[in-house]
């Protein structure tokens, strides 16, 4: 499991002064980058290598609202991986109180420079193994 955090920014709140349900996916987006680099593996590498990884799909539920200046913890897991799909896990709460606010799950493929799937097992298999390890650890 990897923790994130991410500290409510005053623009990412609406009108009522609550966090607007689209930034809850950009932070999913800074956690797996994170999640990322600190295996070895950042984008900056894996752009490099040839790789971009797309998200196919992402599912939230959101649970608790939160606003300006909260500390939100992002826990990601891996939840899947295939050697050409990855699916993470999500789940994000509040520093000070412990309430969970939001579970989420993303999807992701690997592509080439040409967008067409690429088996991370057979193109990259140090970057599998990593993969491969950290979901036993999950």
């Amino acid at each position: 499991m990897h923790t994130y955090i991410h500290k409510v920014k005053y623009y990412e709140t609406d009108k009522m002064g609550i966090t607007h349900h689209s930034n809850y996916v950009r932070w999913m987006e800074e956690a797996r980058m994170d999640f990322l680099s600190s295996i070895g593996y950042g984008m900056r590498k894996l752009e490099s290598d040839g790789i971009t990884s797309p998200v196919v799909s992402v599912e939230c539920h959101y649970k608790r609202t939160t606003t300006f200046d909260d500390e939100i913890k992002i826990e990601l897991s891996l939840a899947e991986y295939t050697g050409v799909k990855l699916s993470m896990s999500y789940v994000m709460s509040d520093v000070k109180t412990g309430n969970i606010v939001l579970t989420a799950k993303s999807s992701h493929c690997f592509i080439d420079s040409d967008g067409r799937p690429i088996s991370v097992k057979k193109h990259f298999p140090e970057f599998d193994a990593v993969l491969k390890e950290q979901l036993e650890n999950d």
